[in-house]
C-alpha cells in the first residue's frame, strides 16, 4: 500500500472536521477547503481541527489523497480539472431528505459512479461513508485491536484503491477491498454495511455474497 503522508479534505462540515482530526492525530498534515474561502475557514479549523490548514480547492488536490465530505449536491461545484489525475475519496451518500433532487444521481448504477462521471480523470475510491462522523472517531483504535471495526473499500484503480486502504488503515480501520467502483452500492445507505458494525472477516464475508437491503423499520 502507498501510505498517503497529506490528505486534503473538501468539506469542513461534521465529517470533514472528524476526518481531519482523525488525519491529524495520525501524524498527516491535512488541507481543508470549503465553499466560503481559506480566510473564513480558518477560524473554524481552529475551533474543531486545530493544525489543520485552510486551503483552496487546488490546495486540497494537491495533497496524496483528496475526501470528499461535501453534500453531494455540491459536487457539481468542483471543477473536475482540478482534480483531474487525484486520488479521490468518495465519502458521500445521496441522501435525498438531505440532499434534494440530484440531477442525474437516480440514473446513475451506483453514487460514486455518479462522481465520477463528474471527475473526469480522478482516480475515485468508495470508502468512509458507511458509519457516522462520530463513529469515525469513537471507533478509530490502533491495529492489532481485536474486534477492530472494517470499513470496506471499492474502486476500479488498483494504485488508488492501496492509497484509500492505506489511509483507512492508518486512520483506526481495518480497510476490506469489496471490489470495483461498482461495488460501492453496497457501502450506500439501505445496504446491510451501512452503519452495521462488521471486523474485517464479517465485512469481507458479507461481500463474498450479494449484499442484501437492511430490513424496512417497524410502521410508523
Amino acid at each position: 500500500m502507498r501510505d498517503p503522508h497529506t490528505l486534503g479534505i473538501v468539506g469542513a462540515g461534521r465529517l470533514g472536521a472528524a476526518v481531519a482530526r482523525l488525519a491529524l492525530r495520525a501524524g498527516l498534515e491535512v488541507c481543508v477547503a470549503g465553499t466560503r474561502g481559506p480566510a473564513v475557514l480558518a477560524d473554524r479549523l481552529a475551533r474543531e481541527a486545530p493544525g489543520a490548514r485552510a486551503g483552496a480547492l487546488s490546495d486540497a488536490a494537491a495533497c496524496d489523497a483528496v475526501v470528499l465530505a461535501l453534500p453531494l449536491r455540491r459536487l457539481r461545484d468542483l471543477d473536475p480539472a482540478t482534480l483531474a489525475g487525484r486520488v479521490v475519496i468518495d465519502a458521500t451518500n445521496h441522501v435525498p431528505l438531505w440532499d434534494g433532487p440530484v440531477p442525474g444521481v437516480a440514473a446513475a448504477p451506483s453514487s460514486s459512479e455518479y462522481v465520477q462521471a463528474h471527475l473526469v480523470g480522478a482516480r475515485v475510491v468508495k470508502t468512509l461513508n458507511h458509519l457516522g462522523a462520530d463513529e469515525l472517531e469513537h471507533d478509530a483504535a490502533p491495529a492489532g485491536t481485536p474486534g477492530r471495526r472494517a470499513l470496506g473499500v471499492a474502486g476500479d484503480d488498483p494504485e488508488a484503491v492501496r492509497t484509500a486502504m492505506a489511509l483507512v488503515e492508518r486512520l483506526g480501520f481495518d480497510a476490506v477491498e469489496v471490489g470495483p467502483l461498482a461495488a460501492g452500492a453496497g457501502l450506500e445507505p439501505n445496504s446491510a454495511v451501512f452503519n452495521g458494525l462488521y471486523d474485517r472477516e464479517e465485512l469481507a464475508a458479507l461481500f463474498s455474497r450479494p449484499v442484501p437491503p437492511t430490513p424496512p423499520g417497524p410502521p410508523r
